[in-house]
């Protein structure tokens, strides 16, 4: 297996038991049945799935574990699922159906120490946090949580490297500001973040050309592309994205 190999990586948002899509996390539409939309990524090449319940820590309710389980039965690829997840139970009850990695946020944010006792008691492998930054001044991001609700006035650059010391095995950077808009991922936050976080970072918010997939990759500091709608709705072939990754000189796992 080829450790050093770009990863791609679709994902599900999912609100409500329904695939949705918005942009800069509002303005959602239907995207189809989880289930149904993670079976489609497995067979179309793609090396992880991660699967969002967005509106979990919102609602102050537990992530969805049986449709996470079906999703599971379904899918031979790693398989990170984030959202309401408050403490360790909610971990391990997910990896109990089937999920390989958690990616947690807010908990973490109100709680630093839950990502030392996660990663202590589960592995850092297991363990993804996730980052929601936006910009404020030049060179500058903050954390938002609660579905980009909610500016917590944290410093993403500090907050990426404590989690990084705190055990965190790898970060899922979105940038609010791309989010939804297919302009393209925010590079120089991904390269800040790499700066002073030695784990993989996946690139999250913005993806809309094959270009700014491989921009990713060559200018942006990132181990792994996270996308959404280019992959729902059809408008990039996972294979067809690999093929030119690999012309390009990008190592992928075809």
């Amino acid at each position: 297996m080829d450790y050093f190999a770009k990863r791609i990586i679709p994902c599900l948002d999912v609100d409500r038991g329904r695939v949705v899509k918005g942009v800069n996390f509002v303005g959602l539409r239907d995207a189809g049945d989880p289930v149904e939309v993670a079976k489609r990524y497995n067979k179309e090449g793609a090396d992880e799935l991660t699967f969002l319940d967005i509106t979990a820590t919102h609602e102050e309710r537990k992530t969805i574990v049986d449709i996470v389980k079906e999703v599971a039965k379904e899918v031979f690829i790693p398989l990170t699922v984030g959202g309401g997840i408050r403490e360790l139970d909610d971990i391990y009850n997910l990896l109990a159906v089937g999920c390989d990695k958690v990616s947690i946020n807010s908990a973490a944010i109100k709680r630093p120490d839950f990502i030392n006792e996660s990663a202590k008691r589960f592995g850092s492998q297991c363990i993804v946090v996730a980052i929601d930054a936006k910009k404020v001044a030049p060179k500058k991001w903050h954390i938002f949580t609660h579905g980009g609700r909610k500016d917590t006035g944290i410093d993403a650059l500090s907050w990426a490297k404590e989690a990084y010391e705190r055990g965190a095995g790898e970060l899922l950077v979105t940038s609010m500001d791309a989010d939804g808009t297919k302009a393209g991922y925010d590079n120089e936050l991904n390269c800040e973040i790499a700066k002073v976080a030695k784990i993989p970072i996946i690139a999250s918010g913005g993806a809309g050309t094959m270009e700014h997939i491989k921009e990713a990759f060559v200018n942006g500091c990132a181990d792994a592309a996270l996308a959404a709608s280019i992959f729902h709705f059809r408008e990039i072939d996972i294979m067809d994205l690999k093929h030119y990754l690999k012309e390009q000189g990008i190592a992928v796992r075809i």
